[in-house]
């Protein structure tokens, strides 16, 4: 891939001088019949050439300067804005349009085929100004107050500075078509949104500047709980009717406390009644605890000989069960 350069002019704080022009050994069309339309004189075009010395002058000149986008901001602090219910008379009042404007400091059609341009002075001034004086103080007023907020508020500007004057934008060649009389021009094709989002993006505060805002204190959040905590271990003894039975069983399923199964040296025989039924082996374990219904329906009696009648259990098997519980 070959290595993309661009001339000193580029550079931040460099002043403007004359673009770097790199054109192909073959001029394409559309750039003739560019050159073509925008020149009130006519002048020969049948080299590479005249196509080089037309195209250096038309860029050079003072008024070769082109429109990249424009950018809606508040015209104050919004501590200061005019505040209306007419949402047009806000507009009119707290907004300003910034005209985005640049001149071409390198055109490549022979290996990066592009085009770039470099902010005006005017343009940088006006960024900068809306920068320390409105973003600045909107950014302060919505921080919270840290030791260095100062400092890295300065330091915010400081970058903004730096990045503003070195942003460079940089685009297909083909934007050369959208050139005008006397050099000046304005992106098509939509390629001033690509401007925009670039211009936009250098007010990003970086993280360390907002770092300490975040950890504002907002309250311990475990002073109310709206619930209730109950213990790690409930005791299987709760069967009055004076607890909170829905609280007891919403926290605790029926498998967390467990019965073993009957010991292999008890042998009851398979009963086919319809007031017993024993299975051959138990597939699951028994809970301990009866359910909510049975203790509602008979508060007060015994939680095990509840339990397993509620099962269909006659009263010959509570004694074994009732060791386990």
């Amino acid at each position: 891939m070959p290595i993309s350069l661009l001339p000193a002019s580029a550079a931040a704080f460099a002043p403007r001088s004359t673009p770097t022009i790199v054109l192909n050994s073959k001029v394409e069309p559309w750039l003739t019949q560019t050159l073509k339309r925008i020149n009130r004189v006519k002048r020969p075009l049948n080299s590479v050439p005249q196509h080089f010395r037309c195209l250096t002058e038309t860029l050079s000149g003072s008024g070769a300067i082109w429109t990249l986008c424009s950018i809606m901001l508040p015209k104050a602090p919004d501590s200061e804005l005019r505040k209306d219910q007419n949402p047009l008379i806000e507009a009119m009042f707290n907004y300003q349009l910034i005209h985005i404007e640049a001149y071409v400091v390198h055109v490549d059609m022979v290996s990066q085929h592009e085009v770039a341009f470099k902010l005006t002075p005017e343009t940088i001034e006006a960024l900068i100004e809306y920068h320390k004086e409105i973003y600045s103080v909107d950014v302060s007023a919505s921080t919270w107050n840290w030791a260095e907020k100062e400092v890295q508020l300065k330091k915010l500007q400081e970058e903004f500075v730096q990045a503003v004057n070195r942003y460079v934008f940089r685009t297909s060649v083909r934007a050369l078509e959208g050139l005008e009389e006397d050099g000046a021009g304005e992106l098509l094709e939509g390629r001033g949104e690509d401007v925009k989002n670039a211009i936009m993006g250098l007010f990003l505060p970086p993280s360390s500047s907002t770092k300490d805002c975040r950890c504002r204190p907002t309250g311990t959040a475990s002073t109310k709980l709206p619930w209730r905590v109950l213990p790690s271990t409930p005791s299987p003894t709760i069967a009055t009717c004076s607890e909170t039975q829905p609280t007891f069983w919403t926290t605790m399923g029926l498998n967390d406390i467990q019965l073993p199964s009957p010991t292999p040296s008890y042998s009851q025989p398979f009963i086919t009644t319809n007031q017993y039924y024993s299975p051959p082996q138990a597939p699951a374990p028994i809970p301990a605890l009866p359910l909510p219904s049975v203790l509602a329906q008979q508060c007060g009696s015994s939680a095990v000989n509840t339990g397993f009648g509620g099962f269909g259990w006659g009263n010959e098997f509570a004694p074994q069960f009732a060791a386990f519980t």
